[in-house]
C-alpha cells in the first residue's frame, strides 16, 4: 500500500531507523479522531474537561505512548509473547469470576486500587495475537484439515464463555466474530463457518432461555421499540430523536438539546455518536465515519504488505476487532440492532476500550516496521 510509506524495518535496524519508519499516517488519523472524542467529552460536561475529557487527553497520551513502543518491538519477539499475553489474559477473566467487581449489574471489572481493569477487553488483542501465532506456525495443507480447527475453537470458546458469564453478550458476540475473522484470513474452509453459522441459528431457541430478562426486553424492543417508551425502549427512542434532529450541518458545538437536557442517556459513553450527531449533524457524522474507514484501511493495508503470516494475521485481526467496535456501537444507537454495551472506538469515555485500542494499534505498526522481517514458524525455529 503504497500511501503507507516506503521505508522498511530489517534485523538490526536502529531505534531511530525503526522511528523513521513508523506509520505516522496512523498516528495522525488517530490523534484527529481522538481529538474529535475530546470535544464530544467537553461538549457532554457542558464545556468542562472534567469528568471525561482530561482523563481521556491522559489515557490516549499514555496509549500512544504505548503504541509507538510496541511498535518498536521486533514481531518475533510479539510473537514469542502471544500465548503468554493470552493465558494471563484468559487468568484475569478467571479472576473476574472469582472477585470481580459488580457495577450496573454486571460483573466485569477487576480493581487493582490504582486502576480498574475490564479483562474482556483485553482478550480482544490477547484473542488475536494468539490465533496469529498458532495459524503462522501451520502450512496451508494443515490449516485446511479439519483437526486444526480444534485449538484455535478452544481459544475462542473458553473466553467466550467467561464473558457471557459476567454477562457480557456483546462482547462474547465481538470475540466469536473477531476470532472468527482471523481463522477466515488463516485460509479456514468456508464449509466450517456455514456450518458454524447454522449451528448457531439452530441453537438459537435454545439460547433464548439461558437469556438474562434485560437482555431479553433490549431484544424485544429492538424488535418494537413502541412497546416500552418509558421503560426499555426510552434509551433508542431518544437516541433515534437525537439522530434525526440535527439534520445535515447539526444544532451547532455544545448545542445538542436532546443531550444537553439529559434526554440521552450515557452521551459520553455508548451513545456519543447520537450526541455528535446531533450536534454536528449528518456531515460531523460522515467525517467521523471517513477517519473510521481510513484508519481500518490502514490496517488492511499493512496486512497486505507484511511478508509474515503472523504479521498479517495481526493487522486482520485488529482491524476487523476496530470495525467491529464501529458497526455495533453505530448499528446499537441506531437501532439497527439490539443495545449492548460496545464502546464507539476513540471517542467514548473509558479506559481500558481505549488503551486495549491502542495496544492493538501498536501490534499493527510493529507488524508494519517489521513487515520485511522473516518471523519463523516456531519461536528459535527455521521458516
Amino acid at each position: 500500500m503504497a500511501a503507507i510509506g516506503h521505508r522498511f524495518a530489517a534485523p538490526g535496524m536502529t531505534l531511530m531507523q525503526k522511528l523513521g519508519a513508523m506509520s505516522w499516517g496512523l498516528v495522525a488519523l488517530l490523534v484527529l479522531t481522538a481529538g474529535l472524542g475530546f470535544a464530544m467529552l467537553f461538549s457532554a460536561a457542558n464545556g468542562s474537561l472534567e469528568p471525561w475529557a482530561a482523563p481521556q487527553m491522559v489515557r490516549f497520551s499514555v496509549g500512544l505512548f504505548v503504541m509507538v513502543g510496541l511498535a518498536m518491538v521486533d514481531i518475533r519477539q510479539l510473537q514469542r509473547w502471544a500465548y503468554w499475553i493470552f493465558g494471563l489474559a484468559l487468568l484475569l477473566l478467571v479472576g473476574v469470576e472469582l472477585a470481580g467487581r459488580i457495577g450496573m449489574g454486571a460483573q466485569r471489572w477487576i480493581d487493582f486500587r490504582i486502576f480498574q481493569l475490564q479483562p474482556s477487553e483485553v482478550m480482544k488483542i490477547a484473542l488475536v495475537m494468539a490465533l496469529a501465532r498458532y495459524f503462522h506456525g501451520q502450512t496451508s495443507e494443515q490449516t485446511r484439515k479439519w483437526t486444526s480447527l480444534f485449538l484455535p475453537a478452544a481459544m475462542i470458546l473458553a473466553p467466550t464463555v467467561l464473558v457471557l458469564r459476567q454477562p457480557d453478550l456483546g462482547t462474547a458476540l465481538l470475540l466469536v466474530a473477531g476470532g472468527g475473522a482471523v481463522m477466515f484470513a488463516a485460509g479456514i474452509a468456508l464449509r466450517w463457518f456455514a456450518i458454524g453459522g447454522a449451528v448457531a441459528l439452530g441453537a438459537l431457541p435454545v439460547g433464548w432461555h439461558f437469556l438474562h430478562d434485560y437482555q431479553r426486553d433490549r431484544v424485544l424492543t429492538y424488535l418494537d421499540p413502541e412497546r416500552d417508551p418509558l421503560g426499555a425502549g426510552y434509551h433508542i427512542l431518544q437516541s433515534k430523536i437525537a439522530l434525526g434532529s440535527g439534520g445535515i450541518f447539526g444544532k451547532g458545538f455544545m448545542g445538542g438539546t436532546q443531550s444537553h437536557l439529559n434526554f440521552l442517556p450515557e452521551k459520553q459513553t455508548d451513545f456519543i455518536f447520537t450526541m455528535l450527531a446531533e450536534e454536528l449533524g449528518l456531515a460531523g457524522a460522515l467525517l467521523l465515519l471517513l477517519l473510521y474507514l481510513l484508519i481500518m484501511a490502514y490496517c488492511f493495508g499493512v496486512a497486505f504488505r507484511s511478508t509474515s503470516q503472523f504479521g498479517r494475521l495481526l493487522a486482520v485481526g485488529v482491524g476487523v476487532t476496530f470495525f467491529l467496535y464501529v458497526f455495533i456501537n453505530i448499528a446499537m444507537v441506531t437501532g439497527l440492532i439490539p443495545v449492548v454495551g460496545v464502546p464507539l472506538p476513540l471517542i467514548s469515555y473509558g479506559g481500558t476500550a481505549m488503551m486495549t485500542l491502542m495496544v492493538g494499534f501498536g501490534l499493527v505498526a510493529s507488524a508494519y516496521v517489521h513487515r520485511d522481517v522473516e518471523v519463523p514458524r516456531e519461536p528459535g525455529g527455521s521458516v
